[in-house]
């Protein structure tokens, strides 16, 4: 019966990338990925250095586990350590993306002086009126005026969006980009819903609600979530 092996290294264009099998021992990998590493680099001693990804697949790594795996394959000569990949999150990385891609609504008016600032996607039924301050690490919609100031992507999202049925901001913001209200805001409230996006000349962008279909298709995502 032929062995498993536990360590498959494969030579790309960039270096190498290291394939460690996720069901043997921990011990095992570690034994095995140290003897070929060893055989390997004993050919290639007076090569330049060579840039490793390392993918683990399902198997879980403590930090130390990592920086030991990290710390094995930097002792060999020509070798760094560019990535290690696995497929496992911890609860508090779930958690973390949860709240990220969760979209948190709230029913109220925000009043002058009032900042209001989640975590996540924020649907907002209700006015900002001026002097008002509303915040997201994601998108901002507003089912209502926004007179105030709202700042979408405060984490450096700049696929991040901002709408709102009434389009009058005392200030724009998304990630670190900044658009301040025009000089001039037409007096009829009638328009239609508007929204606001970084372009690719790295402006804040107003314009119809519609367009945000073809500048930001993964948007998509939230018609079974509202």
């Amino acid at each position: 019966m032929k062995k498993t092996q536990n360590v498959t290294i494969k030579g790309t264009k960039d270096g190498l990338t290291l394939h460690l099998d996720d069901t043997c021992s921990y011990d095992e990998l570690k034994k095995e990925l140290d003897r070929k590493l060893s055989n390997s680099t004993r050919v290639q001693e007076e090569q330049q250095l060579l840039s490793v990804k390392v993918k683990v697949g399902n198997r879980y790594l403590t930090k130390a586990q990592e920086e030991e795996l990290k710390d094995l394959i930097r002792q060999k000569r020509n070798l760094i350590v560019e990535d290690l990949e696995t497929n496992v999150i911890t609860r508090e990385e779930a958690e973390r993306l949860r709240q990220e891609t969760e979209i948190v609504p709230v029913a109220k008016v925000i009043r002058s002086g009032q900042v209001l600032e989640i975590t996540g996607d924020l649907l907002l039924i209700g006015d900002v009126n001026p002097g008002g301050t509303v915040k997201a690490t994601g998108n901002i919609f507003i089912m209502g005026a926004l007179k105030g100031v709202a700042h979408a992507g405060t984490e450096g999202n700049n696929e991040a969006v901002i709408a709102a049925s009434v389009m009058k901001p005392s200030q724009l913001r998304i990630s670190d980009c900044i658009n301040r209200a025009p000089d001039h805001v037409p007096e009829d409230d009638s328009r239609v819903m508007e929204c606001a996006y970084i372009s690719d000349s790295q402006q804040i962008v107003v314009d119809r609600l519609q367009v945000l279909m073809k500048k930001r298709p993964n948007l998509t995502r939230f018609e079974g979530g509202l």
